[in-house]
């Protein structure tokens, strides 16, 4: 799926409450794009907790992402159909209206870090990094 180097390749991290797995995704998403132009990344969730959860923190703060600032939000039909992929974590309720056609949209099906023990956690952390390096690679060839 590489692009001309001139056009922005827009990636969204979307779950629910935008307080775990769509965090962590948008964290190593920005990690991947140093260094590359033409990346724009957005999240959000339908349904926006009031904070990200303490493990998901805790679990990001092990490998030096700081995670505590950040603050969940929703996300809009509109952000939705400007992005060229979309990544739902295992909870596909979006509705982005008139976009199949436009919007390549991936369900990564992932477990809730929000009721997983810290192990759990580790775990689901470390299997959205592997999508996501995964993602940045296939984008950027």
């Amino acid at each position: 799926m590489a692009l001309p180097p001139t056009e922005t390749t827009r990636l969204g991290f979307v779950c629910v409450r935008n307080a775990g797995r769509s965090q962590m995704a948008t964290v190593f998403a920005e990690r991947e794009r140093r260094g590359l132009d033409g990346f724009e990344i957005v999240t959000g969730g339908t349904r926006p907790a009031d904070r990200v959860h303490e493990p998901v923190v805790a679990a990001m703060d092990e490998v030096g992402f700081d995670l505590a600032d950040r603050t969940p939000r929703r996300i809009t039909n509109d952000e939705l159909r400007s992005c060229d992929v979309v990544a739902t974590m295992g909870c596909s309720t979006l509705d982005i209206e008139g976009a199949e056609s436009s919007v390549d949209v991936r369900d990564w099906a992932l477990d809730d870090p929000g009721e997983a023990d810290i192990e759990g956690v580790r775990a689901i952390r470390d299997e959205i990094e592997r999508r996501v390096v995964a993602l940045f690679e296939e984008v950027d060839d």
